[in-house]
């Protein structure tokens, strides 16, 4: 386990050694009503040449669950940060869905934490109030149907525009990965195209949203190549 500054106990699990090198660090985080398990046979697959560690989102796993009000973007930005004071700078955020865009924003405000960014099935938040309503509604009423403390939600939540804004000023290494069923993120990947130094874009074919999961061996490649040239 370790602190984050408002106290909240984040658990944290590392694997492999690496070489100490910053591209052989890893630091991977969840998406949204995910727990660290969702990377275990990823990361036992890096482990062979990498440190890699894999932790709980607040209210997830076994990680603290505060009360709601709790479960802010800066505060799982701190999370994350408790986390890089553990594991060591820089290091490669390797994030999904949610904890790609946290990698993202994390980026933003500290570069020089940031050794690569590997993106998988994410997106950068979105610019127009409307569809940050129609997002933020799509996951109250997943949260519904969910087993999560009260408040959880609320770390899924777009509350500005404020990643995709500045998504340019983001100058380090990045992989894009992505199944080619998950269309809801495929725009994403122009985006970071585009906007992002974006070193290689995998489509893993037949797969959607839990790719790391489900093609963990084809992801793990992917991310080895791309490390190996940092």
């Amino acid at each position: 386990m370790t602190t984050s500054a408002d106290g909240v106990e984040i658990a944290v699990e590392h694997r492999g050694t690496g070489t100490g090198d910053a591209g052989t660090r890893l630091v991977c985080t969840t998406g949204w009503g995910n727990e660290r398990s969702i990377w275990s046979a990823l990361a036992d697959d890096l482990a062979t040449d990498h440190a890699v560690t894999t932790w709980d989102l607040r209210g997830h796993g076994q990680s603290d669950t505060p009360p709601p009000g709790d479960y802010s973007r800066q505060q799982a930005l701190a999370d994350l940060a408790a986390v890089l004071d553990e594991v060591g700078r820089p290091a490669v955020l390797v994030g999904h869905s949610l904890g790609g865009y946290l990698s993202l924003a994390h980026t933003l405000d500290h570069p020089d934490d940031v050794a690569g960014l590997v993106l998988i099935a994410t997106g950068p938040g979105f610019r127009k109030a409307e569809a940050r309503e129609e997002w933020n509604a799509s996951v109250m009423a997943a949260a519904a149907k969910m087993d999560l403390a009260p408040g959880v939600e609320e770390i899924s939540l777009h509350v500005d525009s404020h990643v995709i804004d500045h998504l340019t000023e983001i100058t380090c290494p990045v992989l894009v990965l992505l199944g080619e069923r998950d269309r809801r993120f495929a725009a994403s990947a122009g985006l970071f195209e585009r906007d992002l130094d974006v070193r290689e874009t995998v489509v893993v074919p037949d797969q959607g949203h839990m790719v790391h999961l489900k093609a963990a061996t084809e992801c793990a490649t992917a991310i080895r190549e791309f490390t190996a040239d940092l």
